[in-house]
C-alpha cells in the first residue's frame, strides 16, 4: 500500500515482517526494485533520516537497516557465498548438487595436500628444499618466504609410488591471512619447530589455524643436529597445546629432521602418508569438470596473468574455459612446478595456468564454465558485485549534524596508498597489515588501488589525482614511468620485506597527526607584599617557592585554593631594580601581571607553558 513517509513522500510500506534480501554493496536502486518504489522517493526518505546518499551509491547494512525499519521492512543481507551460489545457479552451475550426485564408484584416491607452517626462521623453506632438492631460500629477501608456492613430490611408501602435494606458506606474522588460507586448502599440516628455539608465538598462531581448520598435524622438529638442540623440550611444550607425541601415549606423529644434513626427510614423508591413510579419506572424482583454488597469481611480462591453481576435484585440461574469482579466460597452457608443459591436471595437482584476462587473488576458487561467454559473464558479474561491496565498505556514514561538525573542525586527514606487488597474495597480506595500523581517529588510511605487476603510468596518474603514495613490493617501474613520477612529484617507495613497509607507513601516519600539547607547570611564587606603581600597575613582591618564574610565560593567581586570575602573562620580572629573565627557587622577585591588579599578600602565582606531547 502507498503511505506517506517522512516529508510526505509516497513510498510502499511493509507490514514490519516483510523480508527484503539484498546483497552486500546494494544501492537504493536495488532496494527500490525489490519493494517497487521510486528510487528518488527513497533518497528523500533517507535524507529526512539524516543520511545523504544518491540512488546509485552503494550503501552499508546499517543504512539499509535504518531505512527498512522506517518503511516497515526487514533487511536480510546475503553473504558473499550465497550470492555467488545464486549467481552460478543463474548459469545452471550447481556445485552442491554436483557433490551430492557423486557415489563411491565415482571417487578415486588422490594425493594428500600438505601445508608447511611454523615460526619465522625455523627452517620451513629449507625443509621444502630438502624435500624438493631445489633452492628457494636464496631468492627470498631477508630469508623470509614472501609468496605461496605449490609443489608435488613422489616417494615410495610400502612398495607403492605415492605423490604428495606441498604448499609453502610464508612465516612472517603479517602474512597471517595467507597462512590461514593455506590451512583451508590443505589436508595435513606439517608444523616445523626448531629444536634449539622451541615453541614461539607464530608456532602457536600456525597451530591455531591448523586446529581451527580441523586439519591433522605432523610435527617436524628441525635443526636437531644443531648445538643446544632439545627435541624432548619441543615435545613437552607442545603437549600444552593438545599435541601429544605418540611416544607419550598421544596420537600426533613427531619426526626429528635436519633440513641441512637431509636426515629424517623420508621418515617425515612416511609420517605424512601414514597420517593421511589413517585419519583421512582422500578421494575425489576425476571424471568431471575441474574445481579448485588459486593458490598464487602474478603478472608475467611475457606471458600475462599466470595463476598457480590447485585442482581439488575433476580434471583440468588445456582449452577449458575457467573462472577464478573475477578473473576468467581459456586455459592456453599449463606447466608443472619444474616448468614442464602438461595437458591435464587431476585432483591434488598444482599447476601454473596461462590464459586468464586478469590476475585472480590468492585463495579465489576456480571453476570450469561451459563456454567462454559464460565464463566472461560470471567474471564480470562477480567483479561488479565486488566493486559495489567495496564502495559500500568505503563509504563513511555521515549524518547532517556530523557533516556540519566535521566542516567546523576541519576535515579528517587521509593518507591514500596505491599498492603494487609481484604476487596477489603478498599485496593482499600487505593491505591487511597496513589497514590494521591504528593511530586514532584523526588520521585515516585508504588503499585506493591495489594490483599485481610493475608500477605503470596509470598508477602514477591515479596517485597524482588523489595525492597518493605508491608502494612497490618486489616490483619496479615499467618503462618510462620513473620520469613521469619524478615530473609529477609522486612519492614512490620500494620494499622487499613487508615489515619495513608497515613501519614506514605507520611513521607517515603518525607524522600527519596534529601535535598534542599538555600544560607543564614551571614554578610557583608566594606574594609577600604588593607595591603600587603608577607606571606598571600593582607589582607582586614574591619569593619563588618551587621551580622557576620566567618572563613572558603564562600564569595564574590563586587565593585560598581558588583560582582568581587565569591565562595571565608575566609581563615584567625584576630582581631588586634590575630586569630579570628568570628567577629560581628560594629567590625574591617583583612580578608584574600587566593589567591584572587584583593581587594580595598570601596569593600564589603559578607559571606554566604548553609543551608538545610525544606520540606513543
Amino acid at each position: 500500500m502507498q503511505a506517506p513517509s517522512l516529508g510526505g513522500v509516497q513510498v510502499p510500506r511493509g507490514n514490519g515482517k516483510t523480508v527484503v534480501r539484498l546483497r552486500h554493496g546494494s544501492s537504493l536502486n536495488d532496494f527500490a526494485d525489490k519493494i517497487d518504489a521510486n528510487p528518488a522517493a527513497l533518497v528523500t526518505v533517507l535524507f529526512h533520516l539524516g543520511e545523504m546518499a544518491t540512488a546509485t551509491q552503494s550503501l552499508d547494512e546499517d543504512t539499509f537497516g535504518t531505512l527498512a525499519e522506517e518503511l516497515g521492512y526487514q533487511i536480510e543481507m546475503v553473504s558473499a557465498e550465497e550470492e555467488d551460489r545464486e549467481l552460478l545457479g543463474a548459469f545452471d552451475i550447481d556445485l552442491d548438487a554436483e557433490l551430492e550426485a557423486e557415489g563411491d564408484d565415482d571417487l578415486t584416491a588422490r594425493p594428500p595436500v600438505v601445508t608447511v607452517m611454523g615460526h619465522v626462521d625455523h627452517g620451513k623453506t629449507k625443509l621444502l628444499d630438502a624435500i624438493r632438492q631445489t633452492d628457494v631460500v636464496a631468492g627470498e629477501a631477508g630469508g623470509i618466504t614472501q609468496h605461496i608456492g605449490a609443489y608435488q613430490v613422489h616417494t615410495t611408501h610400502e612398495g607403492t609410488d605415492r605423490a604428495v602435494t606441498f604448499i609453502d606458506t610464508p612465516g612472517h606474522e603479517a602474512f597471517t591471512a595467507m597462512r590461514a588460507r593455506g590451512a583451508q586448502v590443505t589436508d595435513i599440516a606439517i608444523l616445523v619447530v626448531a629444536a634449539d628455539d622451541g615453541v614461539m608465538p607464530q608456532t602457536i598462531e600456525a597451530l591455531n589455524h591448523a586446529q581451527a581448520a580441523g586439519v591433522p598435524i605432523v610435527v617436524a622438529v628441525n635443526k636437531v643436529d644443531k648445538e643446544g638442540a632439545n627435541p624432548a623440550k619441543v615435545r613437552q611444550q607442545l603437549t600444552e597445546y593438545n599435541l601429544v607425541a605418540e611416544e607419550y601415549g598421544g596420537d600426533t606423529m613427531f619426526v626429528d629432521v635436519s633440513a641441512k644434513s637431509l636426515t629424517g626427510i623420508d621418515q617425515l614423508l612416511e609420517a605424512v602418508l601414514l597420517t593421511a591413510d589413517a585419519a583421512l579419506d582422500l578421494r575425489a572424482n576425476a571424471d568431471k569438470d575441474a574445481r579448485g583454488v588459486a593458490i598464487e597469481a602474478n603478472l608475467d611480462k611475457g606471458r600475462g596473468a599466470v595463476a598457480t591453481v590447485l585442482v581439488q576435484s575433476g580434471t583440468l585440461e588445456v582449452g577449458d574455459s575457467i573462472v577464478a574469482g573475477t578473473a576468467y579466460g581459456r586455459v592456453r597452457a599449463m606447466f608443472d612446478e619444474h616448468g614442464e608443459p602438461v595437458t591435464v591436471a587431476g585432483p591434488s595437482r598444482p599447476v601454473q595456468v596461462l590464459g586468464l584476462t586478469s590476475v585472480p587473488r590468492a585463495g579465489d576458487t576456480f571453476i570450469v564454465a561451459p563456454d567462454d561467454r559464460t565464463a566472461r559473464q560470471i567474471g564480470e558479474k562477480r567483479e561488479a558485485a565486488e566493486r559495489a561491496a567495496l564502495l559500500a565498505k568505503r563509504r563513511k556514514r555521515i549524518s547532517l549534524e556530523d557533516f556540519t561538525q566535521a566542516l567546523q573542525q576541519g576535515k579528517v586527514e587521509t593518507l591514500n596508498l596505491v599498492l603494487k606487488g609481484d604476487v596477489s597474495g603478498a599485496v593482499e597480506a600487505l593491505e591487511d597489515a597496513l589497514l590494521k595500523i591504528d593511530v586514532g581517529e584523526e588520521v585515516e588510511l585508504r588503499v585506493i588501488h591495489r594490483g599485481v605487476g610493475a608500477i605503470t603510468q596509470n598508477d602514477v596518474n591515479l596517485a597524482t589525482v588523489d595525492s597518493a603514495i605508491i608502494i612497490g613490493f618486489n616490483v619496479k617501474y615499467a618503462e618510462r614511468v620513473e620520469e613521469l613520477a619524478d615530473r609529477e612529484g609522486v612519492d614512490v617507495r620500494f620494499y622487499s620485506v613487508i615489515y619495513q613497509a608497515i613501519d614506514d607507513v605507520e611513521a607517515a601516519l603518525k607524522g600527519m597527526l596534529k601535535p598534542e600539547y599538555e600544560e607543564v607547570q614551571l614554578g610557583s611564587a608566594e606574594v609577600r607584599e604588593v607595591f603600587r606603581s603608577s607606571k606598571f600597575g600593582n607589582i607582586a613582591g614574591s619569593i619563588v617557592r618551587s621551580g622557576l618564574i620566567r618572563r613572558n610565560t603564562k600564569a595564574r593567581v590563586s587565593r585560598g585554593g581558588k583560582i582568581i586570575g587565569d591565562n595571565l602573562t608575566i609581563e615584567s620580572l625584576k630582581r631588586f631594580k634590575d630586569d630579570a629573565t628568570e628567577v629560581r627557587e628560594g629567590f625574591e622577585c617583583g612580578i608584574g601581571l600587566g593589567s591584572f591588579n587584583d593581587v594580595e599578600t598570601g596569593d600564589t602565582i603559578e607559571t606554566w607553558e604548553m609543551r608538545e606531547k610525544p606520540r606513543a
